[in-house]
């Protein structure tokens, strides 16, 4: 594992996996989003649009993030674009990419819950293929492996530099492979919100969003406190902090979503009975009233065969 190189060069060009992992977590995302358009009654030319608003926003969101809780790791303004280092916040990316598709639904007059349902696939597909430019740049990992016989890959990984504060290793070593660990998460939640949007068909606006909030939440809430890179709001790890909220925003969306629909479906039975108690009302004085006048019927032609049969006689 040691010597991972984290790139390569073509003459004086240098080129980064790390960058080249964004830019095909990108590309894939949006050839999926466009694949999964007709499930919220969108078009793949809605999605090219969406991805000019979402895809900028979404890196500025992930860089600015990490700017803010690590701005003294930047010694000049102008380091904050190089991305390709690495040094991006999922969550800021997260919220950089949600304020575009609000740009967007605002202008292209667009339904906000079914675009997130489109969107929230290729999302946790673009974070499961981006982990691997963690292992490249060597970062996103965990505490050192002191046991020989856990110190293996994919559950370790080999770090030739460590520069972690709180981590109890001598600068090099085996640490846990987190980077990986949520690679496999992502995969496996990816794999459900496809079932969900593809398969099971929801028809609730959101819940396959609300879906992907709550998975990856729990999972990231988890996988974060193995890390010995965290952002830090105080003494509380941004991410854990971030994923707990959404985590119960997720549950809150939900319940209110099926509390709702199932208040609706309520309602709904309520009419048809009274509308049925009603015309079972309506057949009754339908048939009462024709009976009466089949009685007055038979009453009249009774009169006139007595009255017949008195002139006869």
């Amino acid at each position: 594992m040691p010597n991972i190189p984290n790139g390569f060069s073509i003459g004086s060009l240098n080129i980064k996996f790390y960058g080249i992992l964004m830019a095909t977590a990108m590309a894939i995302g949006v050839i999926l989003a466009c694949f999964n358009a007709k499930k919220r009654n969108l078009k793949s030319n809605d999605i090219l649009v969406l991805a000019c608003y979402v895809l900028p926003l979404a890196v500025i969101g992930a860089r600015v993030c990490y700017f803010i809780f690590e701005n003294d790791r930047f010694s000049s303004f102008w380091q904050i674009f190089e991305i390709w280092k690495g040094g991006l916040a999922i969550y800021g990316g997260v919220i950089g990419g949600a304020l575009g598709i609000l740009l967007f639904c605002l202008i292209h007059k667009k339904n906000f819950l079914d675009v997130a349902d489109v969107a929230v696939p290729s999302l946790i597909l673009g974070q499961a293929i981006g982990r691997w430019g963690n292992f490249f740049n060597q970062e996103a990992y965990g505490y050192a492996i002191n046991d020989p016989k856990w110190q293996f890959f994919p559950f370790g990984v080999y770090i030739e530099n460590c520069t972690q504060e709180i981590c109890n290793c001598t600068g090099s070593g085996w640490h846990l492979a987190t980077f990986f660990y949520e690679f496999v998460f992502n995969i496996l939640i990816f794999i459900v919100l496809m079932v969900l949007l593809r398969k099971i068909k929801i028809k609730e606006k959101g819940i396959v969003m609300a879906s992907y909030l709550l998975m990856y939440g729990l999972v990231r809430f988890f996988i974060e406190g193995l890390r010995t890179d965290p952002l830090m709001i105080g003494e509380v790890r941004a991410a854990q902090l971030f994923s707990g909220l959404i985590f119960a925003f997720a549950i809150i969306f939900i319940l209110v979503v099926y509390i709702l629909k199932y208040k609706k479906l309520k309602q709904k039975k309520i009419c048809e009975g009274k509308q049925k108690v009603t015309s079972n009302n309506n057949l009754e004085k339908s048939f009462v009233k024709k009976q009466n006048q089949n009685e007055k019927l038979g009453t009249q032609e009774g009169n006139e065969i007595d009255g017949k049969g008195k002139q006869d006689h």
